[in-house]
């Protein structure tokens, strides 16, 4: 479903784009830049904030555009210091947006490494088994200014109170495309967020420390391998066979593993870098010996790391994680076969971190009340 909004954003403007309407208005092109360096560097909310430009200029900035699309409604933190925002687009549609903070030893969590995980869509089509997000179907596409704003939201909670605020044009330290949402679905909104956020002019985030998630779309990660945006590629694999992959992910039918991972090393040799395996470790499922054996295998093939994730539990759904001796056996599997891997304890369970469950919930919680 698309939408229209009633003004764009500057959050989606090229510095081209955005020159271009700025001289098509009888303005000087240079202005452009600068309205850039309010934006990403000084981090404004307000026209009246951008001081050095004529007041006409502001005054047909604010005829034409607006600033954020989003609003934020909720900000959570939980006791293992993930924050989840909930943000509010123009139609009312819901998404999450989560910083995960990782204390490293001999500094404090204000400079701890940060990693932020913005959301693409509204919602997610491909029926992940496991996953939140699709729970209430599909709404829409993200437009590529409702991606950066999400960015720029935890830019600004994170000025106020760490001392890399204006040493660096962003205040963390890694971008991952893996909340809500499947990013090369929206695949046009993703190339123009990534150019936007890695150039000089935007945010001057590098594409190396920027991860995109996929859960397996085969034709996009070849043509992503092309883009020339040194991404790194995260597959969520989740299944090391076929058979066992279908259960839960619906998008192995028509992208099997036969399809899926000559793409994914495709990919791999044109950029040169390892891959990421991600697999949500759920009970019953896919937990076994055999599974780790398999999934050794794959790694080896794609030289890639395994990211092994316990299943977070999600209310609706019957899955559950494995114990931890369970666990640790897959992981002792991977790790006798010499493949790079991490197994990723829970973050985020008490601020339902997991992609979608907080939006789902505040959906319901709506609809509720709205029933009364």
């Amino acid at each position: 479903m698309a939408f229209t909004p009633q003004k764009p954003s500057l959050f989606g403007e090229t510095l081209e784009s955005l020159q271009e309407q700025i001289e098509a208005a009888g303005f000087k092109g240079f202005r452009a830049k600068q309205v850039m360096d309010w934006l990403y560097k000084k981090r404004v909310d307000s026209w009246d904030a951008m001081s050095n430009l004529p007041k006409d200029f502001r005054s047909w900035l604010g005829d034409n555009f607006i600033l954020y699309p989003t609003d934020s409604v909720i900000d959570k933190r939980s006791d293992d210091i993930t924050q989840k925002l909930l943000l509010e687009l123009e139609d009312k549609s819901l998404i999450e947006t989560v910083l995960i903070r990782a204390p490293q030893e001999g500094v404090g969590q204000k400079d701890s490494r940060k990693t932020v995980c913005v959301s693409i869509q509204v919602g997610c089509a491909y029926s992940c088994k496991f996953c939140a997000s699709g729970l209430a179907g599909f709404r829409r596409n993200l437009m590529a200014a409702e991606v950066v704003s999400q960015l720029m939201h935890i830019c600004r909670r994170e000025d106020a109170h760490t001392n890399r605020a204006r040493e660096e044009i962003a205040s963390f330290d890694n971008i991952v495309f893996m909340g809500m949402g499947e990013p090369l679905s929206n695949y046009k909104t993703l190339i123009r967020a990534l150019r936007i956020i890695n150039a000089q002019w935007g945010l001057n985030f590098g594409a190396r420390r920027i991860t995109v998630s996929t859960s397996g779309l085969a034709p996009q990660i070849l043509k992503l391998a092309e883009e020339g945006i040194a991404v790194r590629l995260a597959i969520s694999l989740h299944g090391a066979t076929n058979e066992v992959r279908s259960q839960i992910m619906p998008v192995n039918k028509r992208y099997p593993l036969e399809t899926l991972l000559p793409a994914a090393k495709a990919f791999q040799q044109r950029h040169g870098r390892m891959l990421t395996l991600e697999f949500i470790l759920i009970e019953g499922i896919n937990d076994s010996l055999d599974q780790a054996e398999e999934l050794s295998k794959i790694a080896r093939e794609l030289h890639a790391h395994v990211n092994c994730i316990p299943y977070n539990t999600v209310e609706g759904l019957d899955w559950k994680r494995p114990s931890i001796r369970r666990q640790d056996a897959f992981v002792d599997v991977l790790r006798k076969a010499k493949v790079s891997c991490t197994i990723r304890r829970e973050k985020g369970h008490a601020i339902n971190a997991a992609c979608g469950q907080l939006r789902l919930k505040t959906e319901k919680d709506r609809e509720s009340t709205a029933v009364r």
